[in-house]
């Protein structure tokens, strides 16, 4: 097989276009491959949500504050898919440590779609990337928002009145 392409490279190569100073100036396009960033807020209990452009869907997790404070993460109880709507600030889930036991609330009205069945299996995930939203992160569920939830996010905090909350609490 290599011997016929190896063959057939020199006959492409003189049936080909030639390349003439106007053709060598093609434009092109280049696309950016950077994700197109979700709107993140956080919560007074220390829960971030990524909200899509379209405000219907997200994902939830707890924050990076959150999960150095806990200490190493044993265990995660992961909410459950039940499709029915959960109200702003009751609890989804609940995370312990070698150090203590945190309740996971819901930072608006949601309700849940998917969960990350890796924490099941490797709950430390949350120490290493907890605000990671990735195949890989730390993020604990994925969640529909309707209209009551979607103007509940404008209530949160963004990251540097997060940022400047957390310094507070410590």
């Amino acid at each position: 097989m290599a011997s016929i392409s190896r063959s057939l490279r020199p006959v492409a190569m003189r049936l080909a276009p030639r390349a003439t100073p106007t053709t060598a100036r093609t434009a092109f396009r280049t696309f950016s491959t950077t994700r197109m960033t979700a709107l993140r807020k956080y919560t007074k209990d220390h829960e971030w949500i990524d909200l899509s452009a379209d405000q219907k869907t997200g994902v939830v997790g707890i924050s990076e504050y959150a999960a150095e404070q806990l200490g190493d993460v044993v265990y995660v109880e992961l909410p459950e898919e039940s499709g029915s709507w959960i109200e702003q600030g009751d609890g989804i889930g609940a995370v312990e440590s070698v150090k203590s036991a945190s309740d996971i609330n819901a930072p608006v009205r949601l309700k849940i779609v998917s969960v990350n069945k890796l924490l099941e299996e490797k709950p430390s995930t949350i120490n290493k990337v907890p605000e990671d939203d990735s195949h890989g992160g730390g993020w604990v569920a994925k969640v529909e928002v309707d209209e009551a939830g979607a103007q509940q996010v404008e209530a949160l905090m963004d990251a540097e009145a997060y940022k400047t909350f957390a310094a507070g609490d410590e």
